[in-house]
């Protein structure tokens, strides 16, 4: 039986890239060594994340006054370190648009010298949507706007980024990055855990603007610009994550890069919201204009059902569908690696799922 792994991180991985690594795991480039036994500081690993880096920004063609750092903790230590870098003693601007962004609030509040302003919210419809941003909401003084591209439980994302006039946006891009057409030069940074779209847990990108690397911060550890300047060799990196998040960059540009990924993923979602539309038992939770082509939750109505339907797909193969444990039903989360075979196979579970509930007598 094929498993189709529906996790919304960590994620599924290319195959390919699974292969590759288990040729190299033992060897690599015939050094003897693992690439887990390899030294930051050795020539190997520096061709490795500097060839990371430099795929990377031809991915998303990152400008050269953008530094990329690949760094530790996952996004949520990110929640810290962008308002300990862009905005002590100053504002920080935010969009609570789920369970991310509430925790990056909560963490920024928790700074004394950051002054945080939620200025708008889809809370008071469970998150179902993203509010729309006008230039006269952002206070124009602010040391940045932080918005969450897409939400990963809510299944909720960004059409389009806001304007912020001279205010740098902050994006929390962990489940969207590389799988969509967003322009980095829209944004003053961004951050993105790498267990969805770029490799396994443990490493963290970070995409900033070398303007706005000038806040001195207490701790080394938490400080972008001695990270910049230690090209993310400050400490020991999680160097086999690095060497993973390259060969997924490179498996990305044998497929044609973001602009071909993100046909495939377009396709996938429309396949699956189609199913949605067209049952008479499954329905979205999301309004229309909001829907995520990453993460799409779907439910029956009725939680009974809801975990009937999880086991039932689990039977056939489809696992990691269960929704997350604050919204309940169920959630397929299609990342780049995801194949359409398996979202065709999730349609075909649905719809003999229905099939049977409709045969089953009051």
């Amino acid at each position: 039986m094929t498993i189709y792994n529906f996790s919304a991180g960590p994620a599924v991985l290319p195959k390919e890239v699974l292969a590759k690594a288990q040729s190299e795991f033992l060897d690599y480039q015939m050094s003897g060594m693992s690439v887990m036994e390899l030294s930051h500081r050795s020539s190997l690993f520096d061709q490795i994340i500097k060839t990371a880096e430099k795929n990377l920004r031809e991915l998303m063609a990152i400008p050269a006054n953008y530094r990329v750092l690949f760094l530790q903790g996952g996004a949520s230590l990110q929640f810290t370190m962008v308002p300990l870098n862009l905005a002590q003693g100053k504002k920080a601007l935010y969009v609570n648009t789920g369970v991310w962004s509430k925790k990056a609030i909560a963490a920024a509040k928790a700074i004394e010298k950051v002054d945080v302003e939620v200025i708008a919210s889809s809370e008071d419809r469970n998150f179902s949507y993203i509010p729309e941003i006008t230039i006269d909401q952002i206070d124009q003084r602010a040391a940045y706007l932080h918005i969450t591209t897409n939400n990963t439980i809510a299944g909720t994302a960004y059409q389009t980024i806001p304007n912020a006039g001279k205010v740098p946006i902050v994006a929390d891009m962990s489940s969207n990055i590389l799988a969509n057409d967003y322009n980095v030069e829209d944004f003053g940074l961004i951050y993105a855990g790498a267990q969805k779209n770029i490799g396994p847990a443990g490493l963290t990108v970070v995409i900033v603007r070398e303007d706005l690397l000038e806040q001195k911060v207490f701790a080394p550890m938490l400080d972008y610009k001695l990270q910049a300047d230690n090209a993310s060799l400050y400490n020991t990196p999680p160097t086999y994550s690095i060497y993973i998040a390259k060969l997924v960059f490179e498996w990305l540009k044998e497929k044609g890069g973001v602009p071909a990924i993100l046909e495939a993923d377009r396709k996938k979602a429309a396949l699956l919201y189609e199913a949605i539309e067209h049952s008479a038992l499954f329905s979205s939770p999301v309004e229309r204009e909001s829907r995520s082509i990453t993460n799409i939750p779907f439910v029956t109505g009725n939680t009974d059902l809801d975990q009937q339907f999880v086991r039932f797909a689990e039977e056939a193969g489809l696992i990691n569908l269960k929704g997350h444990r604050s919204v309940g039903g169920m959630r397929a989360s299609l990342y780049n690696a995801f194949p359409e075979a398996g979202v065709l196979k999730l349609i075909e579970c649905m719809k003999e799922f229905e099939g049977r509930q409709a045969n089953v007598p009051d």
